[in-house]
């Protein structure tokens, strides 16, 4: 049957007009690519905890998830290409300016950040403290590379992008999509390492993520983006925090040298509650009145640190963590010490974020 080309042409009109509509009603999601396990690659596909991270480019990560151009307009952008464990200050800095001024243009609706799982924790909670945007931030990993057999990083991201592009996630601070749970990016933890099950939250995930659905729980009640005091288009330098693991028979030295090489604050890792060794409470004290601000957290995986249950930390002028582990502690006090701040507004900090 003859068609005349008007007819044709007309029909090739509609039919681009009408994908042009289907696009305009994704969401338009950008992928910032990082590096880590997600983008890694083993010799085999036996190789699932052994193999080389951050070799895998935003756009083959793209492609090896043909089904995220079904849920959103998806574009990637490669900020660097690092194991998670090589991420400095410097670089939560740059990517948090990145992050920050992705989320003011009209064209974005959300941002994933591909990560890798080592300090993927410290850096959902950098960003839920600094990016002053209500719109959905998803950082992602995987504990196995993508050639692996069994490997977790395609449905991570594609439940990442699902996230991000999805209005009931607004309002909610950085997030982390791992197995299915949709986690804060305050509270999460990676507690296991080679299992895919890695990370949780001890007062428990926010949601899961299913088939492309989310199904929500609960909602962060910890100052976080919007109503954050901090801003990272105004931060340029964090301050200098370091962490002292606690153990049976740790020197007072350890400490003495995090203050001699220019630390703000220690977040001492104490056993139980926050437990300090008596030889060290004299050091601590000392060092505290010379300037060094005394965090007192815990190694233990969950609970929280009484204030002035375990030492009289208002006599002593200390802060406590609360529920933040030794390396969240550190984000929070690098952040909150970038501006002046007194132990009584840190403390305060710490309760409130």
């Amino acid at each position: 049957m003859f068609t005349p080309l008007w007819k044709k042409l007309a029909l090739i009109s509609l039919t681009a007009t009408a994908l042009t509509t289907v696009a305009a009603e994704k969401p338009n999601v950008v992928i910032l690519a990082t590096g880590g396990t997600i983008a890694g690659a083993g010799a085999t596909t036996a190789n699932s905890a052994s193999y080389q991270a951050a070799k895998v480019p935003v756009d083959k990560l793209i492609l090896s998830v043909p089904e995220l151009a079904n849920v959103a307009n998806v574009k990637g952008e490669q900020a660097f290409q690092i194991a998670s464990e090589s991420f400095t200050n410097d670089r939560l800095l740059e990517l948090g300016k990145r992050v920050s001024a992705l989320s003011k243009q009209a064209d974005v609706d959300g941002i994933v950040i591909t990560h890798g799982t080592d300090t993927l924790e410290e850096t959902a909670y950098f960003l839920n403290l600094t990016v002053h945007t209500d719109k959905p931030i998803v950082v992602v990993g995987s504990m196995r590379p993508g050639t692996a057999m069994s490997a977790d990083g395609t449905l991570n991201l594609y439940n990442a992008v699902v996230v991000a592009g999805s209005p009931d996630a607004k309002g909610k601070g950085v997030l982390v999509t791992m197995n299915d749970q949709i986690d804060s990016g305050r509270d999460v933890t990676k507690s296991i390492n080679i299992k895919t099950n890695a990370f949780s939250s001890q007062w428990g995930s926010l949601g899961m993520v299913v088939e492309g659905k989310n199904y929500w729980f609960r909602a962060p009640v910890k100052r976080h983006t919007m109503q954050s005091e901090f801003d990272i288009d105004k931060i340029n330098q964090l301050a200098l925090v370091e962490i002292v693991y606690s153990y049976g028979n740790v020197p007072a030295s350890m400490y003495e040298a995090a203050a001699a090489n220019g630390a703000k604050a220690v977040i001492h890792a104490g056993t139980g509650n926050g437990s300090v060794a008596d030889r060290i409470v004299p050091t601590l004290q000392k060092l505290r009145k010379e300037g060094l601000q005394i965090v007192r957290s815990a190694r233990v995986p969950a609970g929280f640190v009484l204030r002035n249950a375990e030492q009289p930390d208002d006599k002593y002028d200390w802060v406590v963590a609360h529920d933040l582990n030794p390396q969240k502690a550190k984000i929070l006090a690098s952040v909150a010490l970038s501006q002046p701040s007194n132990s009584k507004e840190l403390q305060r900090i710490f309760w409130e974020y």
